[in-house]
């Protein structure tokens, strides 16, 4: 596993080590789920070439990383070359770049253009009052595809959470947006949370995208610093109970097929 600057040895010590295909198969055998899409962990096209490279069936697709505001073809050649896993999309940690402003840089427009043109996604990791460039971004580039991750980051349970609602919401409004219900729990305490506490997030979210446009992510391995992406699952699961069995295989499958180009 390439250097990890964000993991703090003594706070996450569950992840502060190297994860393998071994390790996500377990996972998934755990979750009863049978593929999963891998997406970088760090803005770093050293370890995009590393992720593509990982031989596992249970390994259906990257979301790479590449600098927007270079060239982008090379970068997804070198990607690539000998490569096991197909990149299916792109994500960039927006949310710890040192400019605030990033996703309205005029210089990173071509390399989304670029991902248009190669069918390929474009993943948005960011804060909450994030939201509102993330919906110019997808209004700008309308014929890309956007996977809004984590929710955008809705407040801890107990927490006001208008300000993310409205803005949410607005996004949602964007047609070429969908969202990943993930990471609700990676950031809360073991034991310290149950599904209930989730609910008023995800029933949201639900209203707002639906579910034709709702993904489930583990956000594994990070997932275990909040107990583990079993209970994670079985949380998700049990809130939305309420859907068609149909709904329920589009959440946990199929909208990720159709949205990442699954082979």
């Amino acid at each position: 596993m390439d250097p990890q600057d964000w993991i703090d040895a003594d706070t996450m010590a569950p992840i502060a080590r190297d994860f393998g295909p071994f390790d996500l198969s377990e996972m998934l055998d755990s979750t009863g789920l049978d593929r999963a899409v891998v997406v970088q962990s760090s803005n770093s096209l050293e370890e995009s070439i590393r992720l593509a490279k990982l031989d596992s069936p249970a390994i259906a697709g990257l979301v790479a990383w590449v600098d927007l505001e270079a060239e982008v073809g090379p970068q997804l050649d070198q990607i690539r070359k000998n490569a096991a896993v197909p990149v299916v999309g792109v994500r960039h940690l927006a949310h710890i770049d040192p400019d605030p402003q990033w996703m309205m840089r005029e210089e990173i427009n071509a390399g989304l253009t670029v991902l248009e043109r190669e069918d390929l996604c474009f993943d948005l990791v960011v804060r909450e009052w994030q939201l509102p460039q993330a919906t110019r971004l997808a209004a700008r580039h309308s014929g890309l595809r956007f996977v809004l991750d984590h929710l955008g980051g809705p407040p801890e349970p107990g927490r006001d959470g208008s300000s993310w609602a409205s803005r949410l919401r607005e996004l949602a409004r964007q047609p070429n947006v969908v969202a990943k219900v993930s990471g609700l729990t990676s950031g809360l305490a073991p034991g310290s949370w149950r599904a209930a506490d989730l609910a008023a997030q995800v029933t949201f979210a639900l209203e707002s995208f639906g579910p034709e446009r709702l993904l489930y992510g583990s956000d594994w391995p990070l997932a275990e610093l909040g107990g583990g992406a079993a209970p994670w699952k079985r949380a998700v699961e049990a809130l939305l109970d309420g859907l068609s069995t149909a709904e329920r295989a589009r959440v946990f499958g199929g909208n990720a097929a159709d949205v990442y180009s699954l082979p």
